[in-house]
C-alpha cells in the first residue's frame, strides 16, 4: 500500500500537481490541511481513498478538524495541528495521540517536515506543498508504504 501524505498547499496547486505525477500510483490520499478551498479540485484529480482534514485557513470549510483511521493494522490519528501547540512543542499531539492509541499521529501547520518514532508511535509532519518555512525552502511531502506485516516505510522528499 503506497500513500502520499501533504499539508498546508494554501489553494495552489502547482506543486501538487508535480507530487502527484512523482508519486505515480496511489492507494491513499492524506491531507493535513489548509487547503484553502481545494477540496472540489483534490476530489477531482485524486482518484483513491482520501483523509482530509481542516486547518486553521480553511475558513467555512466542512472539513472535519481530525481523523481516526485504520492504514492497514496501523492505527491513524490525523490533524491540522494547530489544535495542539505544534508550533511550539510536539508534546501535546504526542500524548493525544496516545490517549487515542494511535500508531501514527500526523499534523501539518509549522511548514517545516518532522519525523520522530518514539514509544512504538510514529510522529510526522510532511511539511508543506506550498509554502515551505524550512532551511532550503522547498515544497516537500511523504510517502508512507506498507507491504504486508512489515512496519510502515516512511520517506520524505523534496521539489527542485
Amino acid at each position: 500500500m503506497k500513500v502520499l501524505i501533504v499539508s498546508d498547499t494554501h489553494g495552489n496547486h502547482k506543486n501538487l500537481d508535480k507530487i502527484l505525477e512523482l508519486a505515480g500510483d496511489i492507494d491513499m490520499f492524506i491531507h493535513l490541511g489548509d487547503v484553502e478551498g481545494g477540496e472540489e479540485y483534490l476530489d477531482a484529480v485524486i482518484e483513491c481513498e482520501k483523509h482530509i482534514v481542516r486547518g486553521n485557513n480553511d475558513f467555512f470549510s466542512d472539513l472535519p478538524r481530525e481523523e481516526e483511521f485504520n492504514i492497514g493494522k496501523y492505527r491513524a490519528f490525523v490533524t491540522h495541528g494547530h489544535s495542539y501547540y505544534v508550533s511550539l512543542d510536539p508534546e501535546y499531539i504526542r500524548e493525544e495521540g496516545k490517549a487515542r492509541c494511535a500508531d501514527i499521529v500526523m499534523f501539518g501547520h509549522t511548514h517545516k517536515p518532522y519525523f520522530e518514532e518514539k514509544e512504538e508511535m510514529v510522529l510526522l509532519n510532511p511539511g508543506s506543498v506550498s509554502y515551505p518555512r524550512q532551511e532550503g525552502r522547498k515544497g516537500s511531502y511523504v510517502i508512507m508504504e506498507l507491504d504486508g506485516e512489515e512496519k510502515p516505510k516512511f520517506k520524505q522528499f523534496y521539489l527542485d
